[in-house]
This record gives C-alpha cells, structure tokens and sequence, in this order.
C-alpha cells in the first residue's frame, strides 16, 4: 500500500488518499524518494507544501526551485534559514512575476510581491543581488520593491537596477545620486541607456569621477554645454576625464580647442582626426599644443623654485594651518603640494596621489600628518581632493579628527616613500 500511496503523490493513479495518509507514506520514505518528490512538477501542490518545511537542506531547496509549488510554501521558503533556497526562490518568483498579472489570480500575484519584499529585505547582500539581477528590466515589478533595491548599501545589488531598471524616473535617480554613499552607484547610472540632461547635471555635480568619465563616454548621455564647460574646467588636472572628453562626439569647435590646451598630443590628434578639421584649425589647435609644451617645461624649471620656497617657509616656521588655507583659498595648488611635502616629510609625488585618489581618509591622514586642524582637513578635501560631498569626513565632537592614529598611520604607510 505504502508503494501505492507513493506512486499517486505525483498523479500517477486516479485512486485519491487523505492528506494525513500521505503525509504518513513521506514519513516512512528516505531522502531519495523525497527528493524525486520536491523536483517532480507534476507532484500534487499539497505535498511540495509539505515538504517545504522538510529537515534535509536537498529537499528543500528543490521545493524552492519547483514552479508547481504553491505560494504558501514559497512563503516559507522565504524565512528558510539556508541561503541558498532563499537565492533560488528568489530567482523563480522573479521570473514568474510577469505571468502572474492576470486579475484572476491577484491573490496569488499579492502573496508574490510579499516574498519578494522579504526577499529583497533579506539580511545576506547575495539573496538581493540575485533578486535585483532577476527584476533589473522588470516593467511589472511594484516601485517600491525596486526602489528598495536601489537604495541598497552592496553596490552588486543597486547596480543592475540603476542601470537597467525602466521604474527609475529622473526624480528618482537625482534623488539617489544626492543622498548615496555606495562607491560606484553613479557610475552605474551613468551606464543608462539613456541619460537626461538632468541627471547628467547631476552626476557632473557631485564630482564623482569615475561616473563623470563614464557619463562622457556614454553616447546616450545628454550633456548640456554649460554642463560640459564645468566638466572641462575640472578636467585640467584630472587626467581619468582626458581620454573621454578628447573622444567624446559631437562637441563644438570651442570645446575641442578647450580640451586641446591640457590633454596629451595623441589625444589631440585624435580629436583633428576623427572630427576631420580643415587645415588651418588643425594648424592652429596645434601650434596652442607646442606653446603648451614649452610652457610645462618652463613650469617644472619652477617647480624647483616652489620647493625651495616651501623649505624656507618651513625653516621658518610659517608653514601652519593659516598659511595652508590661504595657498588653498589661492589656488596656489603646486606650493600647496610642495608645503605639505615639507610638514609631512614624504616625497610630493606621494602627496599628488593622497589628493588623486579621492579618498577622503587620506587626505585626512596627510592633514594629521602634518599636524593641521580639523578644520583645514576639511578644504583639503572639498577643494582640493574634489572629494563627494557624501564622502567627506567631517570632524568628531566638533573639532577632533574622525579616524584613530592607528588608521591614519595605516593609510598613510601606503605612500610612505612613494612607491604606491
């Protein structure tokens, strides 16, 4: 009877048995069979409910994989303690959501979208990444599902929805790249496959370079020209923005000669090339570029001229916290360099790379390093670091600096010397 019982659980014979002697034949059967049961889709919804609450791991995770399991066991799945059921059905209820629109089964599209609010609230990043891989070009999923995944502090999981999803309205990305902290979301928006003039403002505005370089090269991106203009006035001195500007389509004569005067000859040629200039521009875009490179070797002869400077100034006694906020209120960015060379006693080429690598906490660092306040480490990073504003270390207690001895001399020990 027992083998009679077990052969109707999957439909194969009309004779019909309680759900209390079924349940008593699974008890009596091993994992094996068990098994067979949970990824047989012909397997009556009763018993797939059933086993979703089974000890064995296996069997479980076949339940979540099973399409003909009822919603009431995908429910319970959704709270199983083993990630990867959880990953699992995370993938199928992702992919059956956009049959599940009928009005004739609401209920069931309901109990759905419940699973999947648990699911993207899900304590482990690689259950919503899953989740966010499944819904990124979704046009049928409720907002506030993608929105949750979005604003997701694992980068691997607001990504795929920052750049795919077609929910995200340009309100809604302005607002995320305003108040996001996640290293590498603006570089996903910027991926769109179509990016409005207002949030390209946007993404220019928060001086986030990688996204800015990556909105450059985006084709699909719209710029506005005023927005361009600010972009090339920080591109002077951040050579990442060199290569996607100088290649950049469409742009302007005035913008091409711009962006002639700071970046490399090959660039330059590149940009006479491809936007095939008649002779005399070329001529004339060139001639600007060898006034350039003269002028850059009379401006390294200076250099030494400013370290000198910087090393009376320290000698003396001058080089404090005043003294630094005036070269940055000045803009005088190459003494700057060369004074903190001096107060840290580390070669200014290290120094460059603190301030190019964006990292708010070590810029820090090289402020405590030279004994500044709080208050100085602050411009450094706003005006000088072109640190994100989401980014920036502001002062504990008021005027004490955030981060202990011991990370600061942690962060610093990778320039030390200038072998980084």
């Amino acid at each position: 009877m027992l083998k009679t019982i077990f052969k109707n659980l999957i439909g194969s014979s009309d004779k019909q048995y309680s759900y209390e002697e079924a349940k008593d034949a699974l008890e009596k059967k091993k994992n094996p069979d068990k098994i067979a049961l949970a990824e047989n889709k012909n397997t009556k919804p009763e018993i797939l409910y059933y086993l979703a609450s089974d000890k064995s791991v296996k069997i479980r995770r076949k339940i979540a994989t099973n399409t003909n399991t009822p919603i009431q066991a995908d429910s319970i799945l959704a709270e199983d303690k083993d990630t990867e059921v959880r990953q699992e059905l995370a993938r199928k209820i992702s992919r059956m959501l956009p049959d599940l629109a009928d009005n004739e089964i609401t209920m069931i599209r309901e109990r759905a979208i419940k699973i999947l609010e648990t699911l993207a609230n899900d304590q482990l990043p690689g259950v919503r990444r899953i989740l966010s891989e499944e819904l990124k070009t979704f046009d049928c999923v409720p907002k506030h599902i993608i929105m949750r995944l979005a604003e997701d502090s694992d980068l691997n999981v607001c990504a795929p929805i920052l750049e795919y999803s077609p929910l995200l309205s340009t309100e809604d990305l302005k607002e995320i790249i305003a108040i996001t902290t996640v290293d590498g979301a603006l570089k996903a928006i910027a991926k769109r496959a179509y990016v409005d003039e207002e949030v390209s403002d946007a993404i220019s505005s928060s001086l986030d370079i990688p996204a800015v370089a990556t909105l450059l090269a985006n084709k699909n991106a719209q710029i506005r020209e005023s927005t361009l203009d600010a972009i090339i006035n920080q591109a002077t001195e951040i050579e990442e923005l060199h290569h996607p500007l100088a290649t950049r389509p469409n742009l302007s004569i005035r913008a091409i000669k711009r962006i002639a005067s700071f970046v490399a000859s090959a660039l330059v040629n590149h940009m006479i090339t491809s936007y095939n200039l008649d002779q005399d521009m070329a001529k004339e875009i060139l001639e600007r570029v060898q006034l350039r490179i003269k002028k850059n070797k009379e401006e390294d002869e200076d250099s030494d001229t400013l370290a000198k400077h910087a090393q009376d100034f320290y000698n003396q006694g001058l080089l404090d916290d005043t003294f630094i906020e005036n070269t940055i209120n000045n803009r005088q960015r190459e003494l700057l360099f060369h004074c903190l060379s001096q107060m840290s006693k580390m070669p200014i080429e290290s120094v460059r790379k603190i301030f190019t690598s964006k990292k708010a906490r070590r810029v820090v660092a090289l402020a405590w390093r030279c004994e500044l306040s709080m208050r100085t480490a602050l411009k450094m990073q706003q005006e000088i670091g072109c640190i994100l504003t989401s980014q920036v270390l502001h002062a504990k207690g008021g005027c004490d600096y955030p981060l202990s001895k011991a990370e600061m001399e942690y962060d610093l020990a990778l320039y030390d010397g200038g072998n980084n």
